[in-house]
């Protein structure tokens, strides 16, 4: 959890700080832009429901999903539906993922490989 985690911190940061200073500026380069999006979907995957804690091999997945900008390109408003149908998708053809990270507690080349596939297959039904 802490080696998939980690950038998130750095990356809420940068996104506070870039939301402050461009509400002051009016052009925004392609850097910036994709860094307050990546920043604004980060926010939306980490909210969850009152009294319904994710379990962690589930966090660990969509973690994974948003720091390697596998977000970037679904609306904010849809983050939430990505999540819950990936888990879905997941949890049908790729069971295995959820146990791995359960039973393993370290992301290995092998478990990482699983997963990004896993997000790039189910993204391409995804809408």
């Amino acid at each position: 959890m802490k080696k998939i985690a980690a950038p998130i911190r750095v990356e809420l940061a940068q996104y506070r700080e870039l939301a402050a200073f461009s509400q002051f500026g009016s052009e925004l380069d392609a850097s910036t832009k994709e860094q307050l999006e990546q920043g604004e979907r980060i926010r939306e995957m980490l909210k969850q429901p009152q009294y319904a804690p994710m379990p962690v091999e589930k966090q660990v997945v969509i973690i994974y999903a948003a720091t390697k900008k596998y977000l970037l390109d679904v609306p904010v408003e849809k983050v939430a539906d990505f999540e819950k149908e990936l888990f879905e998708f997941i949890d049908t053809k790729y069971p295995d993922i959820f146990e791995n990270i359960r039973t393993k507690k370290k992301l290995d080349d092998d478990l990482e490989g699983a997963i990004k596939k896993a997000i790039e297959e189910f993204k391409k039904d995804f809408k």
